[in-house]
């Protein structure tokens, strides 16, 4: 049955927000995140001190996208307050890895032995800090972050063998907290 949905996020203290060409920007000091928002039958709005999101005849469907909408919101207000930081581990049974940082990419040398290096994207805005077999990732972005760690823990993985017996890899031990 389709009724009019709307929800809204408060903009905390000391942050300026505006909408236009369906990108959400956010500023607190000189830190600024943007977002672009791609969604259907759904208007949004800065108001005062929130964001609006509504829709006139909305279904489940646009609930759905209007709830996660406001979850990235609150995610980009959650990074302009401090940094989000994953922590990552390099595991390696026979043959010693090689980690280290090349502009945007973390190139991963004799993984298996493999000749070829392996190699990991890096999202912009991201702070990386290889430290011998530890790997910490931050940025006020979330999904940079959560991106860049899923690129490297997918730079490692490995087909056609037994996970049990090859468990080498680079495995993340630790995500930031919801709070």
């Amino acid at each position: 049955m389709k009724k009019e949905i709307i929800e809204s996020a408060d903009i905390p203290e000391g942050t300026t927000c505006r909408f236009s060409d369906s990108i959400l920007f956010c500023k607190k000091d000189s830190l600024e995140l943007s977002k672009k928002f791609k969604l259907p039958k759904v208007e949004i709005e800065v108001k005062g001190s929130k964001i609006i999101l509504s829709s006139k005849k909305g279904s489940k469907k646009e609930f759905k996208m209007i709830k996660s909408a406001i979850a990235h919101i609150k995610n980009i207000f959650k990074g302009l307050k401090n940094k989000f930081t994953y922590h990552l581990e390099a595991c390696n049974l026979h043959f010693p890895m090689i980690l280290k940082v090349e502009k945007d990419e973390l190139v991963i040398n004799n993984f298996l032995g493999e000749k070829v290096p392996r190699r990991a994207k890096i999202r912009p805005k991201v702070e990386i800090d290889v430290k011998g077999y530890k790997i910490t990732l931050t940025s006020n972005d979330r999904e940079a972050a959560g991106q860049t760690a899923a690129n490297i823990e997918k730079a490692t993985k490995i087909s056609y063998r037994d996970r049990r017996i090859f468990q080498d890899g680079i495995f993340i031990t630790e995500k930031p907290e919801d709070k």
